[in-house]
């Protein structure tokens, strides 16, 4: 579509006539950040019906979904349910960068390691476990998110976790 959009005589034509649009507004910053935001190419200007929009490119996708996991935190609710979180994932080695990366992450988001490739957390994280999951684009057979009331002894982890 982008291709197609680019060889329209009136593409850099809409782009200009999208920036100038821009300018209306009072506040420069908010200009600037567009402006900043195109030229980095993260953002695409297209207009339909005299409106214009603004659109996310590949590439401010990917820094969109960067800066989401970036900022992605597990919330600690007063007291805990009494649930387990264990996420289990078997990532092929040809993934071997997404499987560090989302070790990495596991780690930020305060998950332990209950078993090789199996983490663990007490509190309700489903969300964030399949933004995660789709963020590293894997699947049900390479990840799997389970909810258990009974995890054997639990003692190193509640106390891990200072949950009693």
């Amino acid at each position: 579509m982008l291709a197609i959009a680019a060889t329209s005589p009136y593409f850099i034509v809409n782009i200009v006539k999208g920036v100038k649009r821009l300018k209306k507004y009072p506040n420069k910053k908010v200009y600037n950040t567009f402006y900043n935001l195109k030229k980095q190419g993260m953002i695409d200007f297209y207009e339909r019906n005299n409106q214009i929009y603004i659109s996310l490119t590949e590439k401010g996708k990917q820094k969109a979904g960067w800066m989401q996991i970036d900022a992605l935190k597990i919330k600690k609710p007063q007291k805990w349910d009494g649930k387990w979180r264990i996420l289990l994932f078997d990532i092929a080695e040809m993934k071997r960068a997404y499987r560090e990366a989302l070790r990495g992450k596991l780690k930020d988001l305060n998950f332990q390691l209950f078993q090789k490739s199996a983490w663990i957390n007490p509190y309700d994280c489903a969300k964030e476990v399949n933004l995660l999951k789709s963020f590293f684009g894997l699947n049900n057979k390479e990840i799997k998110f389970i909810v258990s009331e009974n995890i054997g002894d639990e003692t190193e982890f509640v106390k891990y976790f200072k949950l009693k």
